[in-house]
């Protein structure tokens, strides 16, 4: 690919990655509506690693889709290192896949609080390992509209599972 779409790059490089591991991914997607897995889909040969995403837009979906404990959304909110992780371990654990990623961010323009402004956007990562299950959370304040904030979220999560690829 001559792309220099960093969506289609960064796809293209866990694509890759995942082949020639013969791992597979998971997604589980709020503030992208299933960005990360078109973006993933969009690469040719993607079906020998990639065969399950979740769209969970609402907090119902979360918990009946992924196994997110309510009481987890109504204490820490659906924008939330527990919520963003719990949905990580639901999408790995419901498709059996290697690695999986979440995403839960507040895109804009509305829906901003002074705690969680517009742009806030946490990412969870799980991977299956030896001891069972790890999970790997962090929080981004992107800037930009709506577009650009889940763009930015699209290939930040892909380059999360890049480095995950890479080191075990």
């Amino acid at each position: 690919m001559n792309s220099t779409d960093p969506l289609a790059v960064a796809a293209e490089a866990v694509v890759v990655e995942l082949v020639a591991t013969g791992k597979t991914l998971a997604t589980a997607e709020s503030c992208t509506g299933g960005w990360i897995a078109k973006t993933l889909t969009d690469i040719a040969g993607s079906s020998q690693c990639f065969g399950y995403g979740i769209v969970s837009y609402s907090n119902d979906a979360k918990t009946s889709l992924l196994g997110v404990d309510p009481a987890s959304i109504d204490k820490f909110g659906a924008v939330s290192e527990q919520v963003v992780s719990e949905m990580a371990v639901g999408a790995l654990l419901q498709s059996g896949a290697d690695y999986a990623v979440a995403v839960s961010g507040i895109a804009g323009p509305d829906g901003g609080t002074a705690e969680k402004p517009v742009g806030t956007v946490w990412f969870g990562w799980a991977s299956r390992n030896e001891d069972g299950v790890s999970t790997q959370c962090s929080m981004h304040h992107l800037a930009g509209d709506r577009a650009a904030v889940r763009a930015q979220t699209v290939v930040l999560a892909l380059q999360g599972i890049g480095e995950r690829l890479k080191h075990g």
